[in-house]
């Protein structure tokens, strides 16, 4: 039996996972709501999702949405095969009217039924989580461990945080009080004020090829638990992910007495360009995107009648000056460089180094030692087909395989991109990275993203220069991450500081399990608005903030009898 609107139940029931939420982005701490482990979900529950996702296969994707002119749908696996499936084509001004009249009851359901609604898709979507991994990896390349991590409970993750944001704004002020103005000898002016949460209106999520659920998690529920609709648009490479997701918000949306066109999926025909169409319609008025500076650029030029929230490309630096773990730097820095083939905004490009090379347990090491030896922590680390498939994923794009190949125009080639044999899909195109030593005094190509297999050593004068091409490259070419290993302390505190100067986070001397490539969701800030790389922090309050209004209404009190 659907619940009714005002029914509190979704709230209760999931009361202890926002009140968690709301504790860990304060402390900063490590939780999670949803288990990272596999094993986790169940002794069936890897075949059941790998049977769910195939059942998607070769036929029309089952989504009931209002304006439908037809299917559209061409996505391949990298991995080799043609997925076949064909997604319900809605027509813009058919999905745009159906989401702006599902929004005043939303709206007025208050802060506690949109929350609870919410966390009760990310839960029914954590149910899921094998299926959207086989969904991810067959649309991105992940690699299934990071499919599932990166498709499952770390987007959760992202998600819950997000709404955990929204409900302390949006519970920042009392919802009503009684104001009370002292006027001498005469009686006092009296009124009854009342304070409530409007809605901006249409919300954008223009989802990206390599991370599609991850990256649009938070904007996603930033916006519907705010009382926002929202409408998906996929890119046409990676479709199923946020197709499967847009399926079951409905589902529980609909459940709940709420209109599932809160939740809309716009997909492209054959050589539409949607997203920029959607884009500039007056009726949205918030847009999510991750993807090309180019684009994002035009987006926030363009599309002057919505917030833009802007994830766009960046170069990220590390600055090698010293280390007394040698080995666990090297063994670090090879994992960073070949997870999902570099294809992550936060994975480090440039390596500076001093032209006279760096102190270290194993004794100086020198410019050219420091590469040579990255190379073989590389060849260590992908020896094996099997373990190196599951690293690096599969190249999604045709242009990132071509940069890979291209490497050694780039400048002095110290280790090329090679092809892996992937044990199960033979087509697959997997590739390790590519190693480029060049000089930094110079402009060159490791000013620019080189997104994918690709990164630089790059040779500077000392460490004094290195913090300042860190510096300045983050903060004119945009930057999500920076690094830095040094074993003197004064090196460490100059790096916070030029860090804190080009508004980049900054991770000194990992060694173990954690790299700079990775982010934790309700604890890590990721992106901060401060560098071209990002219009807006995607993990505070400002983040939630723009996407709705407090409006007052007030009426004089009566005296009472």
């Amino acid at each position: 039996m659907p619940l009714a609107v005002s029914d509190p139940a979704l709230a209760e029931k999931h009361r202890a996972l926002l009140d968690g939420a709301r504790a860990a982005i304060r402390e900063r701490t490590f939780w999670s709501a949803f288990p990272e482990h596999l094993a986790l979900y169940g002794e069936d529950g890897a075949a059941a999702g790998k049977a769910a996702f195939e059942a998607c296969l070769g036929r029309e994707f089952p989504l009931d949405q209002p304006g439908a002119d037809g299917t559209a749908g061409g996505e391949r696996s990298p991995y080799g095969p043609e997925l076949r499936i064909r997604y319900p084509h809605s027509a813009t001004d058919a999905l745009l009217a159906a989401a702006a009249a599902a929004i005043p009851a939303w709206r007025d359901a208050g802060a506690d039924a949109r929350t609870g609604a919410c966390i009760e898709i990310l839960v029914r979507l954590n149910e899921r989580s094998h299926e959207l991994a086989h969904a991810v990896m067959h649309t991105t390349g992940q690699g299934y461990p990071m499919a599932f991590q990166a498709g499952g409970p770390h987007a959760q993750d992202r998600g819950l945080e997000a709404i955990a944001y929204a409900w302390e704004e949006m519970s920042r002020h009392a919802p009503a009080a009684v104001w009370e103005k002292p006027q001498g000898k005469r009686p006092p002016l009296r009124l009854r004020k009342s304070f409530r949460i409007a809605p901006r209106g249409v919300a954008l999520v223009i989802g990206c090829s390599t991370f599609p659920i991850w990256n649009a998690y938070p904007g996603l529920f930033a916006s519907l638990v705010t009382g926002n609709a929202v409408v998906v648009k996929p890119s046409p490479r990676a479709v199923l992910p946020l197709a499967l997701t847009v399926a079951v918000a409905r589902e529980v949306l609909e459940a709940a007495g709420f209109d599932p066109n809160l939740v809309t999926l716009a997909v492209d025909a054959d050589g539409e360009r949607r997203a920029a169409e959607l884009a500039l319609r007056p009726e949205v008025r918030l847009i999510d995107y991750t993807g090309s500076s180019a684009f994002g650029e035009w987006l926030e030029r363009n599309a002057a009648q919505a917030v833009v929230f802007a994830e766009k490309a960046g170069v990220n630096s590390a600055v090698l000056d010293s280390t007394d773990d040698y080995d666990g730097m090297l063994a670090n820095l090879a994992f960073t460089l070949s997870l999902y083939s570099g294809q992550m905004c936060t994975t480090t490009q440039n390596l500076i180094v001093p032209r006279g090379g760096i102190e270290t347990d194993k004794g100086h090491r020198s410019f050219d030692e420091v590469g040579a030896d990255l190379a073989a922590a590389i060849d260590r680390l992908l020896a094996e087909p099997p373990r190196a498939a599951a690293i690096l994923g599969a190249i999604s794009s045709d242009e990132i395989l071509a940069r890979a190949e291209r490497a050694g125009e780039l400048g002095r080639l110290i280790r090329p991109s090679a092809p892996v044999e992937h044990p199960d899909f033979p087509g697959a195109a997997v590739r390790t990275p590519a190693l480029v030593a060049v000089d930094g005094a110079a402009d060159g190509p490791h000013l620019e993203e080189q997104f994918g297999p690709v990164a630089f050593l790059v040779a500077v004068d000392d460490t004094a220069a290195a913090l300042l091409l860190l510096r300045e490259t983050s903060a004119r070419r945009g930057a999500i991450t920076a690094a830095v290993w040094s074993t003197d302390e004064a090196v460490l505190a100059e790096a916070e500081r030029a860090a804190l100067e080009a508004g980049v986070a900054l991770s000194e001397n990992l060694a173990g399990g954690v790299y700079v490539n990775q982010s934790a969701a309700f604890s890590d800030f990721h992106a901060t608005a401060a560098n071209p790389a990002a219009s807006a922090s995607l993990t505070d309050g400002a983040f939630v903030a723009p996407r709705f209004h407090v409006v007052q209404s007030r009426r004089p009190l009566e005296e009472e009898a």
